[in-house]
């Protein structure tokens, strides 16, 4: 049986082999958008910082909400102290839309990651005409060629490259490449289980001068705290801030505790 992680990217190849769209007509267009919002930075200040993510639903845990309004959420992000927005914008296993990211960006004036499966450049040069700030990496899904070319046409667009790694082979490979914002997952994408010692086991191995997020089984302020005394700059959060009755009041408890050094 395929992974989860097989299944989606099988899914977005598929895709991409049927683009007939031609590479430098959408750099060029994407050129012409809206200049990005730096997304790094954004993530530099005093403290930990959150990355608070909008979805609708996952593969492994189904609706989370259904019915969600991206541009009320986006706002309540910004009441609780969100430095920067992650967008789910694939449709048939997140529910996510470009839509949604449009609405997210608009509302809150943050930047904004577009959470989804890039496999081609392609992707990367949408991730921009679509608004984002940011595009999302998963060294698991790219072979170094795919994520060296990816990762070079993001730099050209002024785009942020959130380079998502699970294990410290991939690491070695998101380094390798140049890469100076790591998330480290501590969701394995092939079995959709969480370890919650996964992010913390990496955080020596990333240089101190790279931008390191913990991603993923972050429930409480105690996770939280744990993650920045190990040196993680950022964290990115979505299930529990999405299903929390108050998500402001929730996401205040996650950020702002001392980051330790790496």
């Amino acid at each position: 049986m395929p992974t989860y992680l097989e299944e989606i990217v099988a899914s977005h190849r598929a895709r991409a082999a049927a683009d007939g769209r031609v590479l430098g007509d959408l750099v060029e267009q994407a050129k012409a958008a809206a200049a990005p919002r730096d997304f790094a930075a954004a993530l530099g200040g005093d403290g930990l910082s959150c990355i608070a993510e909008i979805k609708r639903r996952s593969p492994s845990k189904g609706d989370l909400d259904p019915d969600l309004q991206p541009e009320r959420v986006a706002k309540e992000y910004v009441a609780g102290g969100a430095a920067c927005l992650s967008v789910l914008t694939d449709t048939g296993f997140f529910g996510g839309s470009p839509a949604d990211l449009a609405a997210a960006r608009q509302a809150s004036g943050l930047p904004v990651l577009r959470k989804d499966f890039t496999v081609q450049e392609a992707d990367v040069a949408d991730a921009r005409r679509m608004g984002a700030d940011a595009v999302l990496l998963i060294v698991a899904a790219l072979d170094d060629d795919e994520l060296r070319r990816c990762a070079l046409l993001a730099d050209e667009l002024g785009l942020a490259a959130l380079v998502e790694v699970h294990d410290a082979p991939e690491l070695e490979r998101a380094l390798a490449a140049g890469s100076r914002l790591v998330g480290v997952n501590q969701r394995d994408l092939r079995t959709f289980q969480v370890d919650h010692e996964r992010a913390c086991a990496l955080a020596g191995e990333i240089p101190s001068d790279v931008l390191a997020v913990a991603e993923s089984g972050i429930r409480d302020a105690d996770d939280a705290r744990r993650l920045a005394e190990s040196g993680y700059d950022a964290i990115l959060v979505g299930e529990t801030l999405v299903r929390a009755d108050d998500r402001a009041g929730t996401l205040r408890g996650l950020v702002g505790h001392p980051v330790g050094r790496r």
